[in-house]
């Protein structure tokens, strides 16, 4: 098999400004929020909502994606892990690393969050949105919710570009010459670091890439499909789809039709996508034939068709 128009991925890890390195998957994050918040705006601008409620909004999305995400990680795909490691699901450290290559201290090394499941994220949003909807904004939550998942779907591109920066949620190693190598998830930071003998894991990492004298390394680097990005260009319909129904077309009338429409795009590119994405885990091996993704996506399809097809219509008086 031959990897010659394959792409080597070995980014570095962000923008480093000599007192503080912003990292590409963060700063994707800061991009995702930040545009959702000024898509928000003009929606609240043209429903004539009052933007005093914004910030609020802003900070409920927010804390109900970051707290969703992790939860829905820890519950569906590694509770055999967390229900071991309790703490651990809250705080972004390691409880007694071992061959650790980071700073440990009495036992605990940080980590940051490493697992963020977009299913979770979505049930919290959805709960969050309920109480927003009733105690700040005082309309009905399906208003908000077929407004908001305007804002989601542009973000959600955002978030997959930054899991490609981190070489995490690869595809399926595969012999296209448009497969991407992924030196980071091949090799951990530990391994790359011992293969190597470098003294730090980003010089490893680097001479794997480049220096021929690691070309035995980089051989062992397969090809795998760039599903992150599979993601990240299908978003951008669904985010298209969505903003011209809203602003071209009277769908925005249509009481939970754009959340439903919402639910049925995202959620069929994720169920796709699945079939070329590695293992993530989860309860796959006890349901079989369909990933854990898969299973978890075709609730949200399921109820998003019935919402598409029972929305209300427009009542012109």
């Amino acid at each position: 098999m031959t990897h010659a128009l394959n792409i080597i991925w070995n980014p570095s890890e962000g923008i480093d400004l000599g007192f503080f390195v912003i990292r590409f998957y963060s700063l994707m994050f800061v991009i995702a929020f930040g545009l959702g918040w000024f898509i928000m705006k003009k929606i609240f601008e043209r429903d004539y909502e009052s933007l005093d409620k914004l910030d609020s909004l802003f900070i409920w999305t927010v804390l109900a994606t970051l707290a969703g995400a992790r939860l829905g990680h820890v519950f569906f795909y590694d509770w055999e892990y967390y229900r071991n490691h309790l703490t651990e699901i809250l705080l972004p450290i390691r409880e007694n690393p071992e061959g650790t290559l980071f700073h440990i201290i009495n036992g605990w090394e940080f980590t940051g969050y490493q697992g963020l499941a977009s299913h979770g994220a979505a049930i919290s949003i959805i709960i969050t949105m309920y109480f927003f909807s009733k105690n700040i904004l005082k309309r009905p939550q399906m208003w908000i919710l077929d407004r908001i998942v305007i804002a989601v779907s542009s973000g959600a591109i955002f978030v997959r570009l930054g899991n490609f920066f981190n070489s995490e949620i690869v595809g399926n190693v595969t012999s296209s010459p448009f497969g991407i190598r992924f030196v980071r998830d091949q090799f951990s930071a530990r391994e790359a670091v011992n293969a190597t003998q470098l003294a730090s894991p980003i010089e490893a990492y680097n001479a794997i890439a480049t220096n021929p004298q690691f070309a035995d390394l980089l051989l062992q680097v397969p090809a795998k499909h760039p599903a992150q990005l599979y993601e990240a260009f299908c978003y951008i319909f669904v985010f298209a789809i969505l903003f011209f129904l809203y602003w071209k077309t009277d769908a925005r009338e249509k009481s939970g039709y754009l959340f439903g429409l919402f639910l049925v795009l995202l959620w069929s590119v994720r169920f796709v996508v699945e079939y070329v994405k590695e293992s993530q885990g989860g309860f796959e091996s006890a349901l079989g034939l369909l990933s854990t993704g898969q299973w978890l996506s075709i609730p949200f399809i399921l109820i998003g068709l019935y919402l598409v097809f029972t929305a209300e219509k427009p009542v012109h008086i």
